[in-house]
């Protein structure tokens, strides 16, 4: 499943991410808590308010002046009722109607009361008040939310006093407005503050990845490496300062494993090239001793000249292979080859004639261009390529099948047969030293396991690749060579 696209991903990102969100909290907390406060204290004032007016105001709209009432000392939007046997026989509010939530229109404004019309959901919400002069919210359809207490009269009757609402919420609302700009403003700097303190405390972090990429770039599979990249400035009493002293000390263990594995390589190359370079003359003397004794004139048993045979070509086979070390120890020291203009498709021709007269049960075709394909390299080496890549075929794929040897102008070699292919397991391998697909077979016929790791290392000593391509029915081994003096020519099918 695939992460969403706005789901932020750096750590720098998800720290000032997560501290805002956790100050939007606690701001959102906070303002909840203070509006709910302060309309709490302004309900009980409300409701003091109400307690020390009691009934008066109701009272006075039957008996006008009881008690020394005067409306002018109501506070506006106070509203008052009188009920008897369930039924209101008057109703009022001190200066009219106040605007509330429902802004109605304003009724008898500038009077010292109006009276107020109320409907079947008023009368309800007013009998239903309890005479214990307790406040309680109700909501009268032309006056809005109000604050009444209910208190039993002298007459029996029962007296309701209200106070409006809308003051209250309307301080509400300016003091979550206040909060609202102040916590946008907090939450802004907070978010500069953080992205500033973060990018501060993430530095020695950043040089730990800066450091770690430098030497993910190191080519640490090709001989010595410089290993002297370190982390600068690693404190041990931080996190980031033990991550960093910890990769430093790694490195230091890498470059260490790599300098013993660079003298461990460079001590086998030069015992490789010391006793290819020893066995060359015991080897060649063994034949040549050989060699000698078949030609004697005298009658020699047939035991013995079957064994004579067997020693010169084993020891034949011996100083191919002491050869082929030879090379291979010369190619991976790095010794220059050397450098002249080859014409790559005279040396196709004759390994693909050379190959014809040793397996002449197979089929071999060549494809060639039409003008001469010349790169820069040792003549020898690249001969050697494409005699090793035809011996491969011939080798591998049994009698009747057809080898196509395919040159581009560009220079790219192509060897291809309808054989049975290489296993899957071993074609990871192929290239490698001693590596053979049928042992028993190979034994047979001679092959040592280091044509194909010989092709590899004389084409990139030219600077090219090879690779292996196709499968089952198909098997292309594909050669790629740098330069071609002479330009592409037009590319024609030449004659098997």
């Amino acid at each position: 499943m695939r992460r969403p696209a706005l789901r932020p991903r750096t750590l720098r990102v998800r720290l000032v991410t997560g501290v805002l969100a956790l100050l939007t909290l606690i701001c959102a907390g906070v303002g909840l808590a203070t509006c709910e406060a302060l309309r709490h204290f302004l309900v009980d004032r409300l409701d003091q308010q109400l307690s020390a007016a009691g009934g008066r105001y109701a009272a006075s709209l039957e008996h006008p002046g009881q008690g020394g009432h005067d409306t002018r000392a109501q506070a506006p939007g106070t509203f008052g009722a009188r009920l008897v046997d369930g039924g209101v026989t008057h109703a009022a509010v001190v200066g009219g109607v106040p605007p509330g939530d429902d802004d109605p229109a304003p009724v008898a404004k500038g009077a010292a009361d109006a009276a107020v019309p109320l409907d079947a959901a008023d009368l309800a919400a007013l009998r239903a008040l309890p005479a214990d002069g307790r406040p309680r919210e109700v909501t009268l359809s032309e006056l809005g939310h109000y604050r009444a207490a209910a208190v039993t009269g002298y007459d029996h009757d029962t007296l309701v006093t209200g106070l409006p609402l809308h003051p209250v919420d309307d301080t509400v609302r300016r003091l979550l407005l206040i909060e609202l700009v102040v916590f946008a403003a907090a939450l802004t700097a907070a978010a500069a503050a953080g992205t500033l303190g973060v990018r501060l405390a993430l530095r020695p972090l950043d040089r730990v990845v800066a450091t770690a990429e430098r030497v993910s770039a190191l080519p640490l599979a090709s001989g010595a490496v410089d290993l002297g990249v370190r982390v600068p400035d690693t404190d041990p009493g931080t996190e980031v300062g033990r991550v960093g002293t910890a990769l430093n000390r790694m490195l230091g263990h890498v470059g260490d494993a790599l300098t013993r594995r660079q003298a461990v390589e460079e001590r086998l190359r030069a015992f490789a090239a010391d006793a290819s370079h020893e066995l060359r003359n015991p080897v060649a003397t063994v034949r040549g001793h050989a060699e000698l004794a078949l030609r004697h004139p005298g009658p020699v048993a047939e035991p013995v000249r079957h064994s004579l045979e067997r020693i010169s070509a084993e020891s034949q086979r011996m100083g191919a292979i002491v050869e082929d070390l030879l090379l291979l120890a010369r190619l991976d020291a790095g010794r220059p080859l050397a450098v002249q203009e080859v014409d790559l498709t005279r040396i196709v021709l004759d390994a693909a004639a050379d190959a014809r007269a040793a397996a002449p049960g197979h089929r071999w075709l060549l494809e060639l261009p039409e003008r001469p394909v010349t790169v820069p390299g040792d003549p020898h080496r690249l001969a050697q390529v494409v005699t090793n890549l035809l011996a491969n075929a011939r080798t591998h794929t049994p009698e009747g099948s057809s080898v196509t040897v395919r040159l581009d102008p560009t220079g790219r070699l192509t060897v291809t047969d309808d054989g049975p292919g290489v296993p899957p397991e071993l074609a990871p391998h192929v290239f490698d030293r001693f590596t053979r697909g049928d042992r028993a077979r190979s034994r047979r016929t001679g092959s040592t396991g280091l044509g194909l790791a010989i092709v590899r290392a004389v084409v990139h000593a030219h600077g090219g690749t090879v690779e292996l391509r196709g499968g089952p029915g198909e098997t292309a081994f594909v050669v790629t060579l740098p330069g071609n003096a002479e330009g592409p020519g037009e590319q024609v099918p030449g004659a098997p």
